[in-house]
């Protein structure tokens, strides 16, 4: 392969140099990188990729670089590029098809048949090719013409063939702290590749940046460089809050996330949730989104919200939040939004009852107040050996056995016998439980006996009748 030659090198630089921050900043080695330590320590795939000589076969065929987005996929793939003697082509799904494919295996061939240099072959959104865009990569990444490194913001288990899968490591990208994105921005503030120390960055402004850019690396810099235009334009060397909302066009949320509106505004939230006005507590998400707030946080706040205040009125409702949850640790901002939102809507319009939080903190109290007692002899595990000589078990009445599979007798403590800490709502579906724990009550002996009107036939409480939630 034939040196760099002095005009190409001129006119390398040039085009670096006018090219956007994000790219301008994207480091140049592992060290430089921010964040990501598990794939970054000694011994770590990426390293062992980096530090490979031609002729090493202890590193991976290829990876899967899977992440949101801005958490340095692309970053990665360049870095191992640049750090090591290989050829490097890079591919976007979005554009390329399967003769551009087989147009950059041709020339990873001629690059090893030619040169001996090992190709690296960057597929940026690989989850956007066809299987059979995906299998013509197989016989490349199968022998070595190539070392694949394929970057996805999609689940590749769904998205990437299996074959595929099976050749390669995959490695997950975690999004970036406050404090890794704060490190980009000094860096870029300072550098010479940056902006070289030709502005400064308002404190407030920086925390706004933070928000704005939502663990994004390349939305950061971007946001920063259009700050940095904007303050040159108006005769300043100083991006302020009101000239970074005027460069991206977007206004600060006055929110401190370790102040009172932290927490005012997650209980504006829960309370318009509980007050059942959907409009006022999307209004109070979108204030936790655009500020930046933990998703994770929101999350948990609503899986409360959904067994606290709604409870069996609405059972659905606390699977529809931890579905919520569960999505958000999956996708991070900013789609994670949608999930929160829908879960927000659901629960702010499902019928209410906090009666499984008053259940549970009544027995609590009694508990704490020392009424608890010992366990009936009955009920007590009689697995063990000696446990009939103690009497454990004996007298024990199976409820499976009855008609009904309900067997009365004693379950609770002398000191709490008769006791009852659940007294559900007739709101929602809850009144399906209400009437079921009357009958159970009545025929354990621990209630009256059902009036007509609550009388019904003991079944499950999924079987029966449905009633929708009002």
């Amino acid at each position: 392969m034939p040196a760099e030659s002095l005009f190409d090198f001129v006119n390398r630089e040039h085009e670096e140099s006018r090219a956007p921050l994000a790219a301008r900043m994207r480091p140049r080695t592992l060290d430089e990188v921010v964040g990501q330590g598990k794939l970054l320590k000694p011994g770590s795939p990426l390293r062992r990729l980096v530090d490979a000589t031609s002729q090493s076969r202890a590193v991976p065929a290829s990876v899967i670089l899977w992440g949101p987005p801005g958490t340095g996929k692309t970053t990665l793939a360049h870095v191992v590029a640049r750090s090591t003697d290989r050829h490097f082509l890079e591919l976007s799904a979005i554009t390329a098809g399967v003769k551009e494919v087989r147009a950059a295996l041709d020339e990873a061939r001629t690059q090893l048949a030619g040169y001996g240099r090992e190709t690296v072959l960057f597929l940026d959104e690989i989850h956007r090719f066809s299987k059979a865009q995906q299998d013509s990569l197989l016989p490349a990444v199968e022998n070595r013409t190539v070392t694949l490194i394929a970057a996805t913001t999609e689940n590749p288990y769904f998205s990437v063939i299996s074959p595929l899968m099976s050749r390669s490591l995959l490695l997950t990208l975690e999004q970036l702290g406050e404090e890794d994105i704060s490190d980009l921005i000094d860096r870029a503030l300072v550098e010479q590749r940056g902006l070289a120390g030709t502005v400064t960055l308002a404190e407030d402004a920086r925390a706004h940046l933070l928000r704005l850019a939502g663990g994004d690396a390349r939305r950061a810099l971007t946001a920063l460089e259009a700050g940095a235009g904007a303050a040159k334009d108006s005769g300043s060397d100083e991006i302020t809050v009101a000239v970074l909302e005027q460069a991206v066009d977007r206004a600060a949320v006055r929110y401190d996330r370790d102040g009172d509106q932290h927490y005012d505004v997650a209980s504006a939230l829960i309370k318009s949730i509980r007050g059942s006005d959907v409009d006022a507590a999307l209004h109070y998400l979108a204030r936790m989104v655009e500020a930046g707030e933990d998703p994770r946080f929101i999350a948990r706040r609503l899986v409360i919200s959904a067994s606290e205040d709604i409870g069996l009125a609405d059972p659905s409702a606390l699977q529809t939040a931890v579905a919520a949850m569960q999505a958000v640790s999956f996708i991070g901002w900013p789609e994670a939004r949608i999930s929160l939102a829908q879960a927000t809507i659901a629960l702010a319009a499902a019928p209410k009852s906090n009666a499984a939080y008053l259940a549970i903190d009544a027995a609590l109290a009694d508990v704490r107040a020392g009424l608890a007692g010992p366990v009936p002899a009955h009920l007590r595990d009689s697995h063990y050996q000696g446990a009939g000589k103690l009497g454990h078990g004996q007298g024990y009445v199976y409820p499976h056995d009855l008609p009904n599979a309900v067997a009365a007798q004693q379950y609770a403590p002398d000191a709490v016998h008769g006791k009852r800490y659940y007294n559900p709502t007739r709101h929602g579906l809850e009144e399906r439980y209400a009437d079921r724990v009357v009958k159970l009550r009545s025929l354990l002996g621990s209630g009256e006996e059902p009036s007509s009107a609550e009388s019904v036939e003991l079944k499950g409480s999924g079987e029966g009748e449905r009633r929708e939630p009002s």
